[in-house]
């Protein structure tokens, strides 16, 4: 509030609210927003290339975790159920859960089937997952 310092005059406090600082932090706030808000979105388009990687060396037995296109899931040959996986690795590994699992999947499986086979994976305690894909020569 602003009174005035002029003793002879009886006009009293002046009741006006000065809206300059509000209008100073409400634009700064937009220009926050408007900076903040693209960066929040994740909606671009991407072509993930192939890999032509070196080749890694493989170890004597490794465990094969395929998830075929109608879904189910084999260790090996056998096909055993989600339900079943945690036990079927236990026995094929030997519980050893520091053992590296080399994943496959057909390309016609849904990345969300594939992730839930992983997130399987993970709960049984097994961390070391490989994805096996085709080997492709390096372009030119």
């Amino acid at each position: 509030m602003a009174s005035q310092f002029d003793p002879g005059n009886d006009l009293g406090e002046m009741h006006d609210i000065n809206v300059t600082p509000f209008i100073d932090v409400i634009l700064v706030l937009l220009i926050i927003f408007m900076i903040a808000a693209p960066l929040a979105t994740v909606d671009l388009p991407v072509d993930l290339p192939s890999s032509n990687a070196q080749q890694s060396q493989r170890p004597d037995h490794p465990v094969f975790v395929t998830v075929k296109s109608d879904l189910t899931v084999a260790i090996g040959d056998d096909i055993v159920g989600t339900s079943d996986l945690s036990a079927a690795l236990d026995a094929k590994t030997s519980q050893d859960h520091q053992q590296r699992l080399f994943v496959r999947a057909d390309k016609t499986v849904a990345y969300g089937d594939l992730m839930q086979v992983m997130n399987a994976l993970r709960a049984a305690g097994y961390l070391k997952l490989a994805l096996v894909g085709l080997e492709q020569a390096p372009s030119r």
